[in-house]
């Protein structure tokens, strides 16, 4: 067989395998959360605008809900200060806050601009437009932080809007408390908000991991999909810890609140959220609810 027609079957059985997951989530919503070294990395970059954007042409409802902790702290150093972390969370006071508001604002910018060059069109906002991320002051062990946000109320209005007239919606994670001062949030938190305030099908975490082992030293130890019982027990045994422990509970917590499938996928592998969505295989982890038909769990 000639090499090249032989070349294009395969490609023609890679289409024919998407197919099914195609007319399954058409018109459907994915929330992707977007952060980790595929943001900081180029190409990768590249290739996760990619995969959201063939999501769009294909009949999704995808929404980007980005982060920017490496480059907030690099400019922050440029400022002459020193980024400062309690439980994981940035301490940030108000010259911090005015920083993370411009880098996020620009990220959000370069994100709205790669996906217009493929095609698609798109609008970068942040949860203060609209007044879409209502916040209160968030304690971190009782201890103050400054300027970091707890989301109180999500009204998805705007991006249903946005979405209903064609346009992908790329949020910046920044709210709004009832007085209206401004509030960084944490970006997985925001997505998982989102998701839910929109009735998502899909919410997926890029991430910096292949996904949830019982024992991260183990790696036979890989979970491919687990039911949210099962991932709350997992929590309550003590057998998680570390940056996979708030992850894990947002992840519970989006599908509890309605989402019907979350993904924690690595970022790290080029175009992680088409070999999740559109493969027999999939890659990473997925959690469902313990209702799911075990024949229909993806």
């Amino acid at each position: 067989m000639d090499q090249g027609l032989d070349e294009a079957q395969r490609k023609a059985e890679v289409l024919i395998e998407a197919l099914p997951y195609i007319q399954k989530f058409n018109r459907k919503i994915i929330v992707v959360k977007y952060g980790g070294s595929a943001m900081s990395d180029e190409e990768l970059q590249r290739h996760v605008i990619q995969d959201v954007t063939l999501l769009k042409l294909v009949g999704f409802k995808p929404i980007i809900v980005h982060g920017g902790g490496k480059a907030i702290s690099s400019w922050v150093k440029k400022t002459g200060k020193e980024a400062k972390f309690i439980n994981g969370l940035r301490v940030t006071d108000a010259e911090t806050m005015e920083i993370a508001e411009m880098v996020l604002g620009r990220v959000s910018k370069n994100l709205v601009t790669m996906v217009e060059e493929l095609g698609v069109k798109a609008v970068g906002i942040s949860g203060k437009d609209s007044g879409m991320l209502k916040v209160k002051k968030r304690l971190s062990g009782g201890q103050d932080i400054g300027y970091v946000g707890e989301i109180t109320k999500v009204d998805p209005q705007i991006l249903f809007d946005m979405m209903n007239n064609d346009y992908l919606p790329i949020v910046a994670p920044i709210g709004l408390d009832d007085q209206f001062k401004t509030y960084n949030i944490n970006a997985d938190e925001a997505a998982c908000a989102i998701a839910k305030a929109v009735g998502a099908d899909k919410l997926v975490y890029l991430t910096d991991v292949e996904g949830l082992y019982r024992d991260f030293e183990d790696k036979s130890s890989f979970i491919s999909r687990i039911s949210v019982t099962d991932a709350e027990k997992l929590i309550s045994d003590g057998l998680i810890g570390g940056g996979m422990l708030p992850k894990l509970s947002n992840c519970t917590d989006a599908v509890r609140g309605g989402v019907k499938r979350v993904h924690i996928l690595d970022g790290r592998v080029p175009h992680s959220i088409l070999l999740e969505i559109f493969t027999n295989k999939g890659n990473g982890t997925m959690f469902y609810d313990d209702t799911d038909q075990l024949e229909d769990i993806r």
